[in-house]
């Protein structure tokens, strides 16, 4: 049976092209909502079937490209009710050996264009809009090589409070998700994982759709007494490291 929770409401999904995002979008489309992909990776065409589409090639590291994309999604359905953060980078590299260069790149996408965006939703935002966050397991425990990544997504937790404080009072809520291996090509090119250095439990290996349900329901009526909220979903696994 297909929901249709989301009917008529307008989500902007970014990192849409593949791995969460792509399996976001599907799901909140099968929601019934209209639907901004925004990913670097994307061109600019409309699905002229479906009339609610925007697809919007963006390059998430400069802010004024972010502030276009959302003007443009609101020049097309006229309001944003749910932003889901998804787009982010990793560095694999020793703490000593990431340079300044990589720390503002990896800053920009994982963190400043989520904090931009949410800025925006909270200006433009109508009572019952939704932020969801994707930031990682890596916020609480992490691992060699991906000092910046952790940084960013401890940092992405904390916007999200923030978030959630300001924009209570205007009916927004904001929450995070933190997943924990998900079948994507961020897992897949990890060193550690490449090498056999780190091996995974095939159970505790989520897919892309897991964690799209769980940004559905945050984004849904349903949860509308969740907010400020960071979400582990890693099949447990965290727990028994």
């Amino acid at each position: 049976m297909v929901s249709a929770e989301l009917e008529g409401k307008v989500a902007l999904v970014t990192g849409a092209s593949g791995g969460i995002g792509l399996a976001t979008a599907a799901v909140f489309a099968r929601a019934g909502a209209h639907l901004a992909l925004v990913d670097k990776a994307l061109g600019s065409e409309r699905n002229a079937e479906q009339g609610t589409v925007e697809r919007i090639g963006c390059d998430l590291s400069d802010g004024k490209a972010v502030s276009m994309a959302f003007e443009r999604t609101l020049d097309r359905f006229g309001r944003v009710d749910i932003l889901v953060n998804i787009a982010g980078i990793m560095i694999f590299k020793p703490l000593e050996e990431q340079s300044e260069q990589d720390w503002h790149q990896l800053l920009a996408i994982n963190l400043i264009a989520p904090a931009l965006l949410s800025g925006l939703v909270l200006r433009h935002g109508a009572p019952g809009s939704s932020i969801i966050n994707i930031a990682s397991v890596h916020a609480r425990r992490t691992s060699p090589l991906v000092a910046s990544y952790a940084a960013s997504k401890a940092a992405l937790v904390s916007l999200t409070r923030s978030t959630a404080i300001e924009g209570r009072e205007r009916g927004i809520r904001c929450n995070a998700i933190l997943p924990g291996a998900i079948d994507t090509p961020l897992l897949q090119q990890s060193p550690a994982i490449r090498s056999g250095e780190e091996s995974l439990d095939p159970a505790d290996i989520g897919q892309p759709d897991d964690i799209a349900q769980l940004a559905l329901y945050l984004a849904s009526p349903r949860a509308c007494f969740i907010t400020g909220e960071d979400i582990v979903a890693d099949h447990g696994r965290m727990g028994r490291l």
